[in-house]
């Protein structure tokens, strides 16, 4: 699979086979994946990668508490803007428009997509998860290092097969996470990475995500 393979079919996924992932396929997408790009080399990614009984933990702690609903969410950054507006704000809510419609849950049943919206901390099935983090004074320039490196291993995960779900929604319960995982208090919280197995036959895995025309987001000058 060359990168153009790659970055044409990487997509999140939102469900998984119940296949384990080999430890050693990880630890070669990631020792690739260090050869991402940071500002001054600074390399600020952190992350732990569960699977078994630790992420089994993790589930069933969220869970218990899910019910309380946003009571218990202590995310210790703002995963959207609250001005998030115009066309940025289009694209999140048609793109959740055409997860549900792909999974016919229609607006009015609101609690078939409570209990979509739950799967997010099942990590949809993934088998592995991954928990990101990065020193507290980490500014906005290591933040985007950040993405890079995440984009890095989405696209060298797919190099072997493999698919992923990036999952800011963890954010929300940082607290839960750092009672099952040892970050650093210095350290904020990032997102999570669920990594397994694309079921292909899952509707959720194949309506179409459109992406903005090339001209709307990209000048040309001088050429």
């Amino acid at each position: 699979m060359n990168v153009s393979e790659a970055v044409a079919s990487r997509r999140t996924v939102r469900a998984f086979l119940d296949k384990p992932v080999d430890q050693a396929v990880l630890r070669r997408v990631l020792e690739k994946a260090q050869n991402s790009p940071s500002g001054g080399n600074t390399q600020p990614w952190n992350a732990t990668v569960i699977t078994g009984a630790p992420l089994a933990k993790l589930l069933a702690d969220v869970a218990a508490i899910l019910p309380e609903g946003p009571a218990r969410h202590r995310p210790e950054y703002n995963i959207y803007p609250p001005e998030l507006d115009g066309a940025y704000a289009e694209r999140r809510k048609g793109v959740g428009e055409a997860m549900y419609a792909a999974l016919e849950i229609p607006r009015d049943n609101k609690m078939g997509r409570l209990a979509w919206f739950a799967r997010n901390f099942q990590a949809f099935g993934a088998p592995v998860l991954m928990l990101i983090h990065t020193p507290r004074y980490m500014g906005r320039p290591q933040w985007s290092d950040i993405g890079m490196w995440l984009q890095t291993v989405c696209l060298l995960l797919r190099e072997e097969g493999l698919d992923s779900c990036p999952q800011e929604a963890w954010a929300i319960y940082q607290e839960q996470i750092r009672a099952v995982v040892d970050i650093p208090d210095d350290h904020i919280f990032f997102c999570g990475l669920g990594v397994g197995w694309r079921d292909p036959a899952a509707p959720v895995n194949n309506f179409p995500v459109p992406r903005a025309p090339l001209d709307e987001a990209i000048r040309w000058e001088g050429f």
